[in-house]
């Protein structure tokens, strides 16, 4: 008996990996820095583990926790609340929609993915900044968050791949 119940802690455990690597990477996300001006224009490093877990686990990252996620991201950031898990949740759907497509090429297809998703989410962000200010609103920072995104995301990826690796793989096979 005792053997089962921690066979199911372990289980637990390990379902909790999407969840527990996407708060970290929103945590570490808003860890301030004495770096002026890189607010504006930070990595969304919670994007890209949603990007990777909506690929690679949808089972374990479920629309509805991409949600709650994005609307507790907009609470601790300060963003327009709801503004994050609009975003999160268009991009989780996205890429539910293209789910085969990335699992069945290369890398460089998900980064070039990641990328087009980040480029949409800045421009959804933009476009609600601009709506709320009432006015357009440069694209500069949003554009440099972009390309320093991509620049990121095979970091990103691979701390995520490995860790999927070390504690999923075995039970998906």
């Amino acid at each position: 008996m005792a053997v089962g119940i921690w066979h199911r802690l372990d289980q637990t455990g390990r379902h909790l990996l999407p969840l527990g690597t996407t708060v970290l990477f929103m945590l570490v996300g808003m860890t301030p820095t004495q770096i002026p001006g890189l607010v504006q224009v930070a990595p969304p490093l919670m994007l890209m583990a949603v990007v990777y877990w909506a690929v690679h686990r949808p089972d374990l990252l479920r629309p509805t926790l991409v949600f709650l996620l994005g609307v507790l991201n907009d609470l601790l950031g300060g963003a327009p609340l709801g503004m994050t898990a609009l975003v999160f949740v268009l991009a989780y759907w996205l890429l539910l929609t293209q789910r085969r497509f990335f699992l069945g090429n290369s890398f460089l297809l998900l980064w070039i993915g990641f990328t087009m998703v980040a480029l949409g989410a800045a421009a959804v962000q933009w476009a609600v900044y601009s709506l709320m200010a009432a006015e357009l609103l440069t694209f500069r920072a949003a554009g440099f968050q972009v390309m320093l995104a991509t620049a990121v995301f095979p970091l990103a990826a691979w701390v995520l791949m490995r860790l999927h690796r070390a504690f999923l793989m075995e039970e998906e096979g």
